[in-house]
């Protein structure tokens, strides 16, 4: 185990296995072949003829898209072919910030292979013995990663939320952070990573904030997504994101490019520097 071997692992993905998903002249999602041909009994919503899949010409507003995607959703999943719908929507969109062409529900974004974004948040203290870290440790009834570690703030970007606006919900809602401490948060960049899992594609977007946490506070869940906060020494975050897999998939990256940013991990000191710094930031298809 080492640090890169968590980069690589949010970075292994098979492009021969996937077919381009086009909305409105835009590829804007990869679908697993199996399920491209789950969509080609769909041809009122989508064209699965030729090496592309395209969502029909005759869907012509955002709404319009949402709703028929979501219908031919709600079908699959009726005969337990792709995930129910949560109800929590991404926007689909050519860029980050563009109008969206359609919705899509957070439960089928692997499915269909779209880029996701969301943010995440580094809660750090100075101690006299230098930086720890807050770090959280997920409900055990979550459905992605239960009871891994955590950074202190996460979550997904839906539509209809500015970066800014989500940021304040999620620090409330996950650590009960006051609107002082909010109003703190730095954002330092963004990293990059697509990997295939059991449901499809996901090459996401994770927006990165530094909060330097005051020593007298201690973050509270409010949401029952996180079952404990941990005031960890730096070092020993390191150590355990270099060794184990304690930490959810997306937060080793995150560590990571906190440790780099903070001149914890040195180009002199460790031998994959360079392709850890570049594969922080890969495109993906």
């Amino acid at each position: 185990m080492s640090f890169l071997d968590h980069i690589r692992a949010c970075n292994a993905y098979d492009p021969t296995r996937f077919r381009p998903l086009c909305i409105d002249g835009h590829t804007l999602g990869w679908l697993r072949r199996d399920f491209a041909s789950l969509l080609a009994r769909f041809p009122e919503v989508f064209d699965a003829g030729g090496d592309a899949v395209h969502l029909s010409a005759r869907l012509t507003t955002p709404r319009r898209r949402t709703d028929a995607v979501h219908a031919v959703v709600d079908r699959l999943a009726a005969d337990g072919l792709c995930k129910p719908r949560r109800g929590e929507q991404y926007p689909v969109a050519p860029a980050f910030g563009r109008p969206p062409l359609m919705l899509l529900d957070r439960a089928v974004v692997a499915h269909f292979g779209v880029r996701a974004y969301g943010l995440h948040v580094n809660g750090y203290v100075r101690t006299p013995a230098g930086l720890s870290l807050w770090i959280g440790t997920r409900a055990t009834d979550k459905p992605v990663a239960p009871g891994k570690l955590d950074n202190m703030i996460a979550g997904g970007q839906p539509a209809g939320l500015s970066l800014a606006e989500n940021l304040r919900k999620e620090a409330q809602e996950e650590a009960d952070l006051p609107d002082a401490l909010i109003a703190r948060c730095i954002p330092v960049g963004a990293l990059t990573y697509c990997f295939e899992n059991a449901h499809g594609l996901k090459p996401d977007t994770l927006f990165i904030y530094d909060l330097e946490v005051p020593a007298a506070f201690t973050p509270r869940n409010t949401d029952g997504e996180i079952d404990a906060f941990t005031l960890m020494p730096v070092e020993e975050v390191a150590e355990r994101v270099r060794t184990t897999d304690d930490f959810k998939f997306n937060v080793n990256l995150v560590i990571i490019d906190f440790l780099i940013r903070h001149g914890l991990l040195r180009p002199d000191d460790e031998p994959d520097y360079l392709e850890m710094v570049q594969g922080l930031r890969l495109p993906g298809p």
